[in-house]
């Protein structure tokens, strides 16, 4: 199986790789069809848990590596990081003050939560094709067994983060079907951006930790406003600050182990 794997084109191990991604956080979104009636509690600590996972994978994931490609690449790491950083933050907030006078709370928070997943997905997409077009590209310390790690570590991430998408939607009173359905949508965009980052390697590769970084403030942004606002209103707010902490610890040691 990996002698077939790697006499594959590249652009076609980026895309089978990136399509493992995908079917993770499916698989992640899936869960909403175990339950029949989920209560408050069990929904405000997936809340207190989907803060705690995004806010590790802003850093883990994405400003970290963001960081190193900068480096990498000779580049000033703060300046970068900040700027992508904080437009991403920005676009969020302006995002909010137009979802706020158009939609109601109910659909803005909907609309913030999958796009913020979203937005998180396409560098890791892109980070997965740019590991493979630099195998084929020969660019020092890129291996296939690397690449084909990469994968395997954002995919496993992937799997809190469907369900992070579809279990609050499932809250808001969505069907389990919709649910299910728009929590695997947030990652459609990885096979696509993992075929673009393996065509375009040596020009995208210079962008990677603009859009790391970017990526990262988004989901900060949405962890601050609406994660855990949401969670702390449970009456029992200190246990929920603990599913908090379990989010972070689990996608840290993902990210760590496999990173």
């Amino acid at each position: 199986m990996y002698n077939w794997f790697i006499n594959l084109n590249y652009v076609y191990q980026a895309l089978l790789a990136t399509l493992f991604t995908y079917f993770l956080t499916a698989l992640g979104a899936g869960i909403v069809f175990f339950f029949k009636n989920i209560s408050k509690n069990v929904m405000d600590a997936m809340l207190g848990f989907a803060a705690g996972v995004m806010t590790a994978a802003s850093f883990f994931s994405l400003l970290s590596p963001a960081i190193e490609h900068c480096e990498a690449l000779n580049l000033t790491p703060w300046l970068i990081v900040f700027i992508g950083f904080f437009s991403g933050g920005l676009l969020l907030f302006l995002s909010d003050k137009i979802f706020n006078k158009l939609l109601s709370r109910k659909n803005k928070r909907i609309l913030m939560l999958i796009s913020s997943i979203t937005i998180h997905n396409i560098p890791e997409g892109l980070a997965v094709g740019i590991a493979f077009g630099s195998v084929y590209y020969g660019l020092t310390g890129a291996t296939t067994l690397s690449a084909l790690m990469l994968a395997l570590g954002i995919g496993l991430q992937n799997f809190p983060e469907g369900s992070a998408v579809s279990i609050p939607l499932r809250r808001e009173g969505m069907s389990r079907t919709k649910s299910f359905f728009y929590g695997q949508l947030s990652a459609i965009v990885e096979p696509i951006a993992g075929v673009i980052g393996a065509i375009l390697v040596l020009k995208v590769r210079i962008l990677l930790p603009f859009f790391l970084s970017f990526a990262a403030g988004a989901m900060i942004y949405v962890v601050v406003s609406e994660l855990i606002p949401e969670s702390q209103s449970n009456k029992k707010k200190e246990v929920m600050a603990i599913f908090t902490i379990i989010g972070f610890s689990i996608m840290m040691i993902l990210d760590v182990a496999l990173g």
